[in-house]
């Protein structure tokens, strides 16, 4: 490749693996086919896109945040959001499952908010424990991250269940009203 050449996205975009899913960080790219078509977004992430595309509160509104986080900070790529992609297995192919990120870079006080949305058909199969645990693993490999806050509303357990198998406590009412917050300590250090 040539230094005046492009590379594709997933040359550029930051990865991380877990058992089951591969994650991927937005690009502008990505979140400007996400904004044109699902299909779209399927061709850059080499994965197909499940009927339900958006899933849950990852909707326009969140994909158009994120695409002008990105335009306003283009380094802060892997700070909002990841394309939980589910690998291929056998005849399966590669397939969409969920989105999942953080709301911006760590605040002055080593805060990051994590968010994250499962499709539907793909609920309730640990993806959104996988896409979380990896997002927080990676978070408190940054320097200066002190924990980790998650919001959800009182009554959508598969919300709550997801941050407890994950570790995180409930530390009371969220930022809006209607919410819940809960926080994630880093793990302690070893030696």
């Amino acid at each position: 490749m040539t230094s005046n050449s492009i590379s594709p996205p997933e040359m550029r975009s930051p990865g991380l693996q877990t058992e089951r899913l591969r994650l991927v960080a937005a690009l502008l790219e990505h979140l400007d086919a996400e904004l044109e078509s699902p299909e779209a977004l399927g061709l850059l992430l080499h994965a197909r896109v499940p009927e339900g595309w958006p899933p849950g509160e990852y909707d326009r509104g969140a994909i158009e945040f994120f695409r002008s986080r990105l335009v306003e900070n283009p380094e802060a790529v892997g700070w909002y959001g990841w394309y939980g992609v589910r690998k291929a297995e056998g005849m399966e192919p590669a397939v969409l499952v969920g989105a999942c990120g953080y709301f911006g870079l760590p605040d002055a006080e080593g805060v990051v908010e994590i968010g994250y949305s499962v499709v539907p058909a793909f609920q309730k199969q640990g993806y959104a424990v996988e896409m979380v645990r990896a997002l927080a693993m990676r978070a408190f490999a940054v320097p200066g991250v002190a924990h980790i806050i998650a919001h959800t509303s009182p009554d959508n357990r598969a919300s709550i269940k997801v941050l407890e198998r994950c570790g995180f406590s409930l530390i009371g009412p969220g930022r809006d009203p209607g919410t819940i917050q809960f926080r994630l300590e880093p793990p302690p250090k070893i030696g």
